[in-house]
């Protein structure tokens, strides 16, 4: 059963459950704060499959943050097939802790965010139709592109991030681009997890330390879940923010938002 139906309906085993991942936890990196941002990206789909506003994605948003969420991610893509670039004019005032908009930078991407000025803006390497994100930028042969982008973003004041692969190279030539952050693409991680959770953490452990070395700020997303969350949390050094969405949202089908939300916050601490 999954962990989290696990919780509520048996409320003495989710608790024993929750306690033996806290016992669990490496002390060496307890210590760091590691933000939960909520993509309601999957919100927007739902919404849009109707037509109309119900789901409303401003609506998630706000008691995502009452709820315990410190940040809001959306990711527009050119169909706005999900997100709109309307909901990000709309969630800007709307968002209390911090804004995260993902994407390609675009000219519309770009006229996007530099109108709204989000906390962070994440660069993502989505071709126009892929379904999700699935790479990371190879940020030696965009070196000169992603330096570009980072100037004007941060002309504006807005915080950067790199969606990037586990790959200490990658993690250095983010750094040559300027970024304040990256954020490590954890979809190898989420797929290895269940066979060897201790190999599928290798190459983030090492591409952390390294982002630690240079001074670059760590995120990390895609996949994560209430099954792998604590183990990645308690295992890669530095980590200041995760984004959930996928997972956290389909878990509120079963549990209710805020339920999910806590539960996402208690395996980050």
């Amino acid at each position: 059963m999954n962990e989290s139906l696990a919780m509520v309906l048996n409320p003495r085993k989710g608790r024993q459950s929750l306690l033996s991942r806290t016992f669990e936890t490496d002390k060496s990196n307890s210590m760091t704060p590691t933000k939960l941002s909520v993509n309601i990206n999957k919100i927007a789909t739902l919404r849009n499959s109707r037509g109309g506003l119900l789901p409303s994605v401003t609506e998630a948003a706000m008691r995502a943050q009452q709820y315990g969420a410190q940040g809001i991610t959306v990711h527009p893509r050119p169909d706005e097939r999900h997100i709109r670039y309307a909901d990000v004019f709309e969630l800007k005032p709307l968002v209390t802790t911090e804004f995260n908009v993902e994407g390609y930078p675009s000219e519309d991407f770009m006229r996007l965010v530099l109108d709204v000025v989000p906390t962070q803006v994440t660069l993502v390497p989505d071709p126009p139709g892929v379904l999700t994100s699935n790479a990371g930028w190879n940020t030696i042969a965009y070196s000169a592109f992603l330096s570009s982008i980072i100037g004007r973003l941060k002309e504006k004041g807005i915080r950067t991030s790199i969606f990037v692969d586990p790959v200490g190279e990658m993690v250095e030539g983010a750094k040559a681009t300027g970024t304040d952050r990256i954020e490590l693409y954890t979809e190898s991680y989420a797929e290895g997890y269940a066979q060897d959770r201790d190999l599928a953490i290798a190459p983030f452990i090492a591409a952390a330390k390294k982002a630690n070395e240079l001074r670059i700020g760590l995120n990390a997303g895609h996949d994560l879940n209430l099954e792998n969350l604590a183990f990645f949390k308690q295992s890669v050094p530095g980590l200041l923010e995760v984004s959930i969405g996928h997972a956290l949202i389909a878990d509120a089908l079963y549990v209710g938002l805020s339920n999910a939300v806590r539960m996402y916050l208690h395996r980050l601490t």
